[in-house]
């Protein structure tokens, strides 16, 4: 059996909302950031990975990216506190998230939400993914909590 994987990107909070967020102490909405201190696992948009302990982090209101639809939707997200490295890596899966139940929602040219949407046990993504974007008018994925439904990152083609 040949296993086929496809390129892909993955997209987090861009770091222009992450500073606006940080230094006006408001989100785009004009929400005010609640700071907050980790009591560890609670996932970081800015670096892709679970927070530890004691990490000072910020919760504020996000609008992902996708053309103007019904589908737009605001949710609260956590980066830390104070700028970060970022991920790893944009090309792979984030390591701290394997095993993590998500739930892959696809998207249309149009923003809108695509049929191809999953619920995946977080057990290799990467063959998900592949196939959700060799789906066709598959544009974009957002993998979202299972539970709550929090926005984690986006997933595009790689160029």
């Amino acid at each position: 059996m040949t296993t086929t994987t496809t390129a892909f990107r993955i997209h987090t909070v861009p770091d222009e909302v992450l500073h606006s967020a940080r230094n006006s102490g408001a989100d785009a909405f004009g929400t005010p950031v609640e700071h907050v201190t980790a009591e560890g696992d609670e996932p970081l948009r800015c670096c892709l990975r679970d927070a530890r302990p004691g990490e000072e982090m910020i919760l504020f209101g996000y609008e992902p990216p996708i053309p103007s639809s019904p589908y737009r939707e605001i949710g609260a997200v956590l980066a830390h506190a104070e700028p970060c490295a970022g991920p790893d890596s944009l090309e792979r899966y984030p390591p701290d998230w394997y095993g993590r139940p998500q739930v892959l929602r696809a998207y249309d040219h149009r923003g809108w939400i695509h049929a191809a949407t999953t619920d995946h046990d977080g057990r290799h993504p990467e063959a998900l993914i592949a196939a959700l974007l060799a789906e066709p008018g598959v544009a974009q994925i957002h993998s979202r909590n299972r539970n709550w439904g929090c926005w984690m990152f986006t997933i595009t083609r790689a160029e």
